[in-house]
Parts: C-alpha cells; structure tokens; sequence
C-alpha cells in the first residue's frame, strides 16, 4: 500500500477539516482523519487518499504535552513515507502554539524550517510587522484574549515564538523570499496581509520543498494546496484558438505576454497539404526545444482560402494539438471555440468530458474520456466571451490541481 503524498497535522477536528477542504478543492484526494496519525495510518480508507488529515486534540494541552503528541504523530507520519507536512494552527493564536511548532519541525526531519503565517484575508486575518490582525484589530483586543481555555496575551509573534520575522518586499519572487526564509532560521515569521502576499508565500514555501514545514491555517493552505498540485504536474498545456471573435484574439494576446508559445500559420499553409505537412513537422521540433512546463499555443488565421472553410481550419488545428499531446509530454488541453474543441476530441478519439469544476462561469474543467488520452485535463470555452486572462487562468486551473491518475 502506497502512502498518501501530504499529511496536515491540526490541533482540532474543526481546524483539520477546514484545512483539509482546501486540497480538496484543489483536486486532491483527501481523508479527514478524526483521530491522531496512528488512527488515521490504519484506516482502510487511506489506501485511496493523497492527502491525510490527522488530529493531535492537543488544543488545550499543556505546552509539554502538546509537544509530545505532535512528536508523535509527525514521527510516524514521517516514517510511513508522507513527503510534505502542514502544520495548521489556529487562526487567534490559541492553544500550546510554540511547542507544537518546534515539536513538528524537530520530528519532521534536522535541517527543516517551520514557516509560520496565520493569516487568512478571506477571513479577516492579516499579519503585518509580526502582528496578527482579526478585522483590523491586534488578536489581543478580540475575544480570543478571553478564550477561558487557551486565553492569547500575545498578539506579536516573533516575539510569542522567539523566531525570525520577514517582511515581504513589493516585487520580490517568491525564489527570492525563498532564500531570505532559508537564511533567517529555524522558525521564521511571515507577514501576509492579501491574497496576492499568501500565494507569494506558498510559491516560497514549495520552493523550499520537503525541507519547509509551512504553518498556518486555511488561508495558507488554500495556494499551496494548488502550488502543489502544479509541482507534479509536469509537462506543457496545448491551448489551441479557432475562434475568430475579438474576445478570443485578445485572450491570445494575454498569453502570448505571459510567455506562451504561439504558433499561427497562414492561411495558404493550412490550404496546401504539402505545406501543411512541413509546418507540422516544424512545430513539433520546434515544441522539442521549449521549456519542460511550456504553454504550446496553436492560433488560428484570419480571412479565408477558396476550398477552406472553418470546419477544416479547427480539423488541421486539432490534428497538430492531437501530436502535440501524444508525442509529447502534455499535461492538459484548453480548447476555445467550438468547432475547435470538436475538432481536439475528435482528433484524440475521446469520446467526452467528465466534468470536475469550472475555471470560472461558463468555462467548465474536465478530463477526456476514451480515447489517446482519456484523463488528460480539459478545459473548453467558447469563442465570444471572457475576460483578456481568462485563458491564462484556465492554463493555470490545469496546472494547479490533481486529477486522478
């Protein structure tokens, strides 16, 4: 029995489950343990998860003992094979919070950095200059001050962990955060106040791989939980682009300054068989030489040719998309255009779509059915509509989510 890929080990049931929700959100197969590890690794159901979620119930525990069970759990965590951990801790700062955090990340192997960040700006909370914020007010002036079994006197957390705190610097990459975390020390403070900052942070905290512990609450877990998916899924995405609506064009454009690679042939190229043989064979070696995780982008012409009408433009693009994905490493397939997204299907001989989610309204997220590539990732879209990213972020949504192998 293989293990599960990532363990979340929470101080409660409440904090566990919406912690877990977050991966499953983003795909990944997700068993929410109500028990601590040992009960978790023995479930029958684990067989089947991806990730696992373990509760320690250490909430009100003395510092000591709290310390104990984490140790515990995280030891045999570890040593049943999981190869990312997330510590999740309450979003007030309630509960033993030091000692479950050095206990983690002393289980969790010598050289590991705990990275502590409990902000959740969806939720009102916020970190700037080490201070947790709840609705714009310092922790310590909420009720969570009053908790009767785990009150909060400290609303700074440097100094609540004696750890390092960081700043986050307008610009920086998240490669760049990512070095100043592995220098600061073993545990280190990161403010957070958006959710542009919580997604910088979780791309630090991939960055660092198994040697990271991230800690936080849902806020963190939610980019990471993606970040993670992404980090697996290796290969290009094949956007292929028959419509002809300005909309379309625009979205073209949009990933053309993202760094896509786009492909556009001439009219006269998809009219002349012969020429059309030897751009084929020009795209595909061409696609040889790009970067691992590419976006392959095949753009249909404007105007027209005698003898070429729309249906067989979407049917020469769909036979290039068709190569692209089975001679190469694909990861997934964004069609926009109807005739165009048939013409993708039809080409790979799926028979359909089993429909997962939806990058957003009226852009549905799927994998293939039968065919070449039956669960290859998909995601259609007609022609007519949708903001200038909108392909960008379906690119994205089949990058950074885990579909089933």
């Amino acid at each position: 029995m293989s293990a599960p890929f990532i363990a979340i080990v929470a101080d409660d049931l409440t904090g566990s489950g919406d912690t877990a929700v977050q991966f499953v959100r983003a795909g990944w197969q997700t068993q929410l343990s109500v028990g601590r590890a040992a009960q978790a690794l023995a479930d029958p159901c684990v067989a089947q998860a991806e990730v696992i979620a373990v509760t320690t119930h250490s909430r009100a525990l003395t510092a000591q003992d709290a310390a104990r069970v984490v140790s515990q759990d995280v030891s045999a965590l570890r040593e049943a094979g999981i190869k990312r951990l997330y510590k999740k801790v309450d979003s007030t700062l309630r509960g033993p919070f030091l000692a479950e955090i050095d206990a983690a990340r002393r289980a969790w192997r010598e050289d590991a950095i705990a990275v502590v960040c409990p902000a959740f700006p969806a939720t009102g909370r916020s970190l700037r200059d080490g201070i947790l914020y709840v609705d714009g007010k310092p922790v310590t002036e909420t009720s969570a001050a009053s908790d009767p079994v785990t009150p909060v006197t400290e609303s700074h957390l440097p100094t609540l962990l004696s750890s390092a705190h960081l700043r986050q610097i307008p610009a920086e990459s998240p490669m760049e955060l990512a070095a100043r975390i592995e220098a600061a020390g073993e545990i280190v403070v990161v403010d957070a106040e958006t959710a542009e900052e919580m997604e910088t942070l979780a791309r630090a905290i991939a960055a660092l791989e198994e040697r990271a512990v991230p800690v936080g609450s849902g806020g963190l877990a939610a980019p990471l939980a993606r970040i993670w998916a992404g980090s697996e899924a290796q290969g290009a995405v094949v956007v292929v682009i028959t419509s002809q609506h300005s909309s379309a064009r625009a979205q073209a454009d949009s990933l053309r300054v993202a760094g896509a690679h786009v492909w556009a042939p001439e009219v006269r190229t998809l009219a002349e068989p012969q020429a059309w043989n030897l751009y084929v064979e020009e795209v595909l070696a061409g696609a040889r030489q790009t970067e691992p995780n590419a976006t392959w982008v095949l753009l249909a012409p404007e105007g027209g040719h005698p003898g070429l009408d729309s249906d067989a433009v979407a049917a020469r693009l769909g036979f290039l998309a068709a190569r692209l994905i089975t001679e190469h490493t694909a990861v997934g397939v964004v069609a926009t255009g109807g005739d165009g997204a048939s013409a993708v299907l039809d080409a790979l001989g799926a028979g359909g779509i089993a429909l997962v989610d939806e990058v957003t309204g009226g852009v549905p997220l799927g994998t293939l059915t039968g065919g070449a590539a039956a669960g290859l990732p998909v995601v259609t879209k007609a022609g007519g509509f949708g903001s200038p990213d909108v392909l960008t972020r379906a690119v994205k949504a089949v990058r950074e989510r885990r579909f089933p192998a």
